[in-house]
């Protein structure tokens, strides 16, 4: 990654001096590309940080989700007994929404039921109450 963003530097920089309104306005895209692959990374590698604390948090209060679906034969999880977890973990959230091990687990059970996105959603929130705690 590190030569990736050293060339398209490089590249952005030729761009930037070189003649024409054009190639400048390419050159600055160019630079701003490096900058902006930075912050994602950045962004990503600091969430997964924060959900490991709060994993290992919760796991030493043995507050984490028990893994204990039932699964098919490939390993995949019953889609029937997932939604019924996930009502749990629901119910939770909503009794305790300051509380950022419900969100936590909501978030899992999200992820088990297969929505990513609203399980990222759960997770920064957690995140962001286990931050306020």
């Amino acid at each position: 990654m590190a030569l990736y963003l050293v060339l398209l530097g490089q590249r952005g920089w030729v761009l930037l001096t070189a003649d024409g309104w054009v190639n400048k306005a390419l050159g600055v895209g160019v630079l701003l590309l490096p900058v902006v692959v930075i912050w994602a990374v950045g962004r990503e590698l600091a969430f997964g940080v924060r959900t490991e604390a709060m994993a290992r948090e919760l796991a030493a209060a043995d507050r984490l989700p028990p893994d204990d679906l039932p699964r098919n034969e490939a390993g995949r999880i019953d889609r029937s007994a997932a939604d019924a977890a996930f009502e749990k973990y629901r119910a939770e959230a909503e009794a305790a929404p300051d509380d950022y091990g419900s969100w936590f687990r909501l978030a899992c059970a999200y992820d088990v039921a297969g929505d990513r996105k609203r399980a990222r959603s759960a997770m920064r929130r957690a995140a962001a109450l286990h931050r306020a705690a």
